[in-house]
């Protein structure tokens, strides 16, 4: 890249300012330091004065109402006694022994037996703050507590046992704040097992639910459906053992282990979750194949598929041809293929789907392309058009915001038949639409729609045919994740970049740099590139201190008068995206100011620099898929992270690991480490709950034994290896599934 001799070279970025590097803990707090909340921005509209008198009079109503203990345990989902026997503890408290004053460790939670000698009480804006000392016989304790009454005062010169967490005041000595106490009896005997601390909503007490889960362990049949020669052969407790153990674990319990979960009694539990869900999903792959599907065999005489190849102004990767390959012996079955393809940014993808469309035409059936987002699906439909409409296929274009007779068309063609291949967002699964003979549905960027949506394809049967699935996914699986969640799928990995792409350089530098950033454009806009910058927002937020896009493109273009800048976003109407992408790729606009709008699907070879602001707000995959844009062509491409120094413990895991790597795989394996599996699927988005105690990276080796355990279970007994996963799955079954 060319620069002027006041530019930065972006090829040689400063290290970290704030060194990622660095420990994340707190020195001497003895506890990890606590993730910066998020805030989350939101454009609310203004309620009516009427809607306002409706919401506080509901809230009045909610207020008289007493919301019973059960209520707020059913919003947890805890209904069934099994529910209540697998709400296991977050913590313990250890009230089995009593902890001298002089040995209470600050962060730690400790129980102390204690006389109150001194009482102080002071008046604030915020209510009264009663300070109580207390005294052992090795040292004095301050215990404070806000908003105290009067008369709950500790009694003076009355033995208490108190325990609470023991924290520093602002000199640096020790003192507890708003502790349990209680008044200490003759003959009272110190519990023989550790205190559970079960996770609960607002307004649930801690003795209420311990009562409901201790009343659950003695009703619930705890049989043990596993054969007991596989858990003794992994070394694992048996069940009924492990669930009561982990609610009541005894006096010198490893709390280390407990809070780790690294205990054998936590482990049986993980082990049996896994392999419930091994089952569950192994049953769900059987039952898919029971469905009926059309074997998509080319019509004799049918060239189109090479007709296709040969147009190509590229040669497939060798990956690209396996992958192919996979999906042509699935389509020749008579089951549904159920087949996930993944492959890093860039890997070609789309060519493959394509020919996968074909395959279905040749065979005289429909064929079905949806993406989650609009621009996404226009790129597609771009290239589809570009690639296809030259062989006589007719294409169809079908999204939420269509007007009235375009949308007409496009259900009149797909429903006729005229149209052999449609093009669209979830519109195209919507109630109304109608296929005259579809015989594949492919999925883009599959885990950003919600289960149902996922669901709602697998069960369209528009003539009497379940339709082949192809997923797509530019987000790497890691292998943990694939064995734990996709173990119904069929998966194919393009693992090959096409020839001549150049790796991209990734370089990093805090916003204060951010105007040597600008000045660099110039040159590179000057030798003959064009280049993106990516920004978080639209619109000025009052919640986050962050450059919105339109105030961005305003302020480069001022910065830049030489240099064209263009504006892309998601409140823009369709036309106008695809004018602005049009003009980007033909080379009228240089620099590209756009918000995630530009994640996936963009193609232009010629923009070679990508800039993203305040790139801590950004998940991994989202800045990997950013950094993607780049790199498209054969000459050398650079991404450059605009941080905020101020980094959370989050912010700066994901810079590092963005840095350290362009290995979409390794992105992956960090990414479901940060998000969980729950995000990185898309599960959130249905609500439901995925693993609640296996952890896919820590319980790695578990995972495999835990599969291997469920095949050869359900092989010797399947009645068994039902009723275990339907223990733990019963009600996900159809969710693991999708």
């Amino acid at each position: 890249m060319t620069a002027r001799d006041d530019s930065p070279d972006l090829f040689e970025a400063p290290p970290f300012e704030q060194n990622p590097d660095a420990a994340d803990a707190p020195e001497g707090t003895g506890a990890p330091a606590k993730p910066r909340a998020r805030k989350t921005i939101r454009t609310v509209k203004p309620l009516s004065e009427a809607e306002t008198k409706r919401a506080g009079a509901a809230k009045k109503d909610e207020k008289k109402r007493k919301v019973t203990p059960e209520e707020r345990m059913k919003k947890m989902g805890l209904v069934s006694d099994w529910d209540f026997a697998l709400h296991m503890p977050l913590r313990y408290e250890d009230e089995t022994r009593i902890v001298k004053i002089r040995d209470l460790v600050p962060g730690y939670w400790a129980q102390i037996e204690a006389v109150p000698y001194s009482t102080n009480q002071r008046q604030t804006s915020k209510g009264a703050i009663v300070i109580v000392h207390v005294k052992d016989d090795t040292g004095t304790l301050p215990l404070v507590f806000f908003n105290f009454h009067r008369s709950n005062i500790l009694p003076h010169g009355k033995t208490l046992r108190i325990s609470g967490e023991v924290r520093l005041d602002m000199n640096g000595a020790p003192q507890m704040i708003h502790p349990r106490y209680a008044l200490m009896k003759p003959g009272d005997a110190l519990p023989t097992t550790l205190t559970p601390v079960y996770p609960v909503s607002e307004g649930l007490q801690q003795r209420t639910i311990r009562k409901r889960i201790d009343t659950a362990l003695l009703d619930v049949d705890m049989d043990d459906p596993v054969p007991e020669d596989i858990t003794v052969r992994f070394g694992l407790p048996g069940f009924a053992e492990s669930v009561r153990f982990l609610h009541h674990p005894p006096a010198g319990a490893d709390l280390t282990a407990l809070q780790d979960r690294t205990d054998p009694h936590w482990r049986r539990l993980k082990f049996d979750e896994l392999m419930a869900q091994q089952i569950t999903l192994r049953e769900t792959r059987l039952l898919q194949k029971e469905r009926k599907a059309e074997a998509l065999v080319p019509e004799a005489g049918s060239t189109i598929e090479d007709d296709f190849l040969k147009e190509l102004p590229f040669e497939l990767t060798g990956a690209q041809k396996r992958v192919v390959d996979e999906i042509r012996r699935d389509l020749f079955r008579e089951h549904p293929m159920n087949r996930l393809v993944q492959g890093d940014v860039g890997s070609g993808k789309t060519v493959v789907a394509a020919l996968a469309a074909l395959r279905a035409v040749a065979s005289g059936r429909q064929a079905v392309l949806m993406a989650p987002t609009e621009i996404l699906a226009e790129q597609h439909f771009r290239k589809i058009i570009d690639w296809l409409t030259p062989l006589g296929l007719q294409i169809a274009w079908l999204t939420g915001k269509q007007k009235g007779s375009e949308k007409k068309a496009a259900l009149e063609a797909i429903a006729s038949g005229a149209a052999q291949i449609a093009v669209g967002t979830h519109a195209l699964i919507q109630e109304g639409v109608k296929f005259a003979k579809l015989g594949l549905a492919i999925v883009d960027e599959q885990h950003r729609f919600g289960v149902a949506q996922r669901l709602a394809l697998r069960r369209r049967e528009d003539f009497g045919a379940t339709p082949h699935l192809l997923m797509l996914s530019a987000t790497p699986i890691p292998r943990t994740l694939a064995m734990s969640y996709l173990a119904d799928l069929d998966v194919s990995v393009i693992d090959e970049l096409p020839p001549g792409r150049q790796p991209i350089t990734t370089k990093l530098f805090v916003l204060d740099k951010k105007p040597l950033i600008v000045s660099s454009i110039l040159g590179h806009v000057a030798a003959g590139h064009q280049a993106y910058w990516v920004c978080p927002l639209i619109e000025e937020s009052e919640a986050l201190d962050l450059t919105p896009a339109v105030d961005c493109a305003r302020q480069l273009a001022e910065a830049l008068p030489d240099v064209r800048v263009g504006l892309m976003h998601s409140q823009l109407a369709p036309d106008e995206k695809h004018r602005i992408m049009e003009a980007f790729a033909e080379g009228e606009i240089d620099l590209l100011v756009s918000t995630t709008v530009i994640e996936v699907g963009v193609d232009v070879p010629n923009a070679t620099l990508m800039v993203i602001e305040h790139a801590e707000r950004f998940g991994l995959a989202q800045l990997h898929q950013l950094r993607g844009r780049v790199g498209r062509g054969s000459t050398q491409s650079t991404c450059v992270l605009l941080y905020d120094p101020n980094l959370s413990d989050t912010g700066r895991q994901r810079m590092r690991v963005i840095r350290q790597t362009t290995d979409g795989f390794e992105i992956a394996r960090e990414d479901l480490k940060i998000r969980g599996p729950g995000e990185f699927l898309g599960e959130r988005q249905s609500g439901m709950p995925m693993l609640r105690f296996a952890d896919l990276e820590a319980d790695a080796v578990l995972v495999e034994t835990a599969r291997d355990a469920a095949q050869e279970f359900v092989r010797r007994d399947p009645d068994g290896a039902r009723r275990h996963a339907r223990r733990w799955f019963e009600a996900d079954a159809e969710f693991l599934g999708a």
